[in-house]
């Protein structure tokens, strides 16, 4: 008989680690020092906290649904049960293309950060890249523990660097070391600091910060390979706030301490990894190598997120395959229980996005930059889930605390709070085009939002879905 269950082998060390890791990346070591420099210190503190209330909020609806309905493919299987199968089949193929778009990003990102040494700048760059895709291919195709041990320790190396950054830049605020003695929080009163631009400064970092906490809700798609996820998931949600606090708003305090807004350097146009804040104050503090040190943290950083891409997209398709909304050869399990036709399907997308990327880079950009909004929509898609099973169980008169072993708290406030940050950030990033009317770019500002609509509405046509009525939402609980 041919088994069609994954392993449950990830641990609860790794899916923490994925939780603290998933959103650590090039956002946080290269750009954040941009955002300080357009909204000042107190703009930057203020709406990475905001951003990271929101996703506080999401993350505990995705604990909730993960603990109740622990299966691989989660957003389209969450979607697709209590929301319409329509609304699954949109939400798993956007969240497809979505991370096998930004597992191409990566890797690319990767092959550019690799040529910062004269060592490996001889080799072309399309050639890393493919030797970047048979390694990560590689980590994914024997077994989930060795994805989840890799992905372990690539969480390990940046959250390591980002706690030794922020003891020495507090020791560096106290003038206890470094050279320059104890700057305080002068920095935070130079020129229109802490808050710089006003509303409009804060609004434009506000979607920065939203779009670079993507890849934080990865952790729910490891609740189908978790070995226990009634314990990992709920601690894995705890330690996403605390996580925000301290590395993301930590970070950016020590940052905005050191360095003043108006220093040229934080802008980084270019994406130098010498200009990177960090780099610039373990140079200051006179730690050879510097540079050196930070590229290869971000190797990892931007390898790591890669990674993900790779676990989460052919969990996806292996999902939607099951459900019959993608070819059934995709829901096939190899001898090792792993969905390997659905990990050479995303490889060969990947593949694909890569040669595109390398022969026109102007299109390829056009197309990242639709990934903000489409992670957006995934992540309204998963809350309106949480939602809909929390009504279904109070209509269908069940007990609440007999069906969820993890409750999200502060239920229905979470969800108000992350909805109405999610408008906010859709009609916030066209904000300067709305006011001055800008139609085409208003218009591919909204082209990722039609075609989410016309893929919900082409599979309702097409398959004659209708969204499930509260009272016939399935209540029984996923057997692990």
């Amino acid at each position: 008989m041919e088994n069609n269950q994954m392993d449950r082998d990830l641990k609860t060390r790794h899916i923490s680690m994925i939780a603290i890791g998933g959103s650590l990346g090039t956002g946080l070591f290269m750009a954040s020092g941009a955002v300080i420099s357009q909204a000042g210190p107190g703009g930057a503190i203020a709406a990475y906290a905001l951003i990271g209330i929101m996703v506080y909020f999401l993350m505990t609806a995705l604990g909730e649904l993960a603990t109740f309905y622990p299966v691989s493919g989660s957003f389209s299987a969450y979607a697709r049960r209590f929301v319409d199968p329509a609304a699954g089949f949109m939400v798993g193929w956007l969240y497809w293309v979505i991370w096998s778009l930004v597992a191409s990003v990566d890797i690319i990102t990767a092959a550019k950060v690799l040529s910062y040494w004269e060592l490996f700048s001889g080799i072309n760059s399309f050639v890393w890249c493919l030797i970047f895709l048979a390694l990560l291919f590689l980590l994914n195709a024997f077994s989930v523990k060795s994805f989840g041990e890799a992905e372990y320790w690539f969480s390990f190396i940046k959250v390591g660097t980002i706690i030794i950054f922020l003891i020495m830049g507090v020791l560096m605020i106290f003038g206890i070391i470094g050279n320059q003695g104890a700057v305080g929080l002068k920095n935070f009163t130079v020129g229109d600091a802490p808050f710089v631009n006003g509303f409009l400064g804060l609004l434009g970092v506000l979607v920065v910060a939203g779009f670079s906490f993507g890849g934080t809700e990865v952790v729910a798609v490891t609740a189908g390979e978790s070995e226990n996820p009634k314990e990992s998931m709920p601690k894995a949600i705890k330690q996403v706030f605390w996580r925000i606090l301290l590395f993301y708003i930590g970070s950016i305090f020590v940052i905005a301490s050191l360095i003043p807004y108006t220093d040229s350097r934080l802008l980084n146009e270019n994406s130098d990894v010498a200009m990177s804040p960090f780099t610039i104050i373990f140079d200051n503090l006179g730690i050879l190598f510097a540079a050196s040190i930070m590229n290869t943290v971000i190797l990892t950083a931007v390898l790591s997120a890669g990674n993900s891409g790779l676990y989460a997209t052919s969990r996806l398709l292996y999902s939607l395959s099951n459900e019959g909304q993608a070819p059934k050869f995709l829901g096939k399990l190899n001898k090792r229980n792993m969905p390997f036709n659905a990990l050479l399907v995303t490889t060969a997308l990947i593949i694909l996005s890569i040669i595109y990327a390398h022969v026109n880079m102007g299109g390829y950009g056009k197309l990242l930059n639709m990934l903000g909004t489409l992670v957006l929509l995934v992540w309204g898609m998963s809350v309106l889930s949480h939602y809909r099973l929390r009504r279904a169980i109070k209509v269908q008169h069940r007990d609440e605390d007999a069906l969820l072993s993890y409750k999200a708290p502060f239920f229905p406030f979470g969800v108000v709070i992350v909805g109405a940050t999610i408008i906010f950030l859709l009609i916030g990033q066209s904000f300067a085009d709305i006011t001055s009317l800008n139609w085409p770019k208003l218009f591919n500002s909204f082209i990722p939002i039609l075609i989410a609509v016309a893929t919900y509405f082409g599979y309702k046509v097409i398959k004659k879905t209708k969204i499930i009525p509260l009272k016939d939402i399935d209540l029984s609980k996923h057997e692990l």
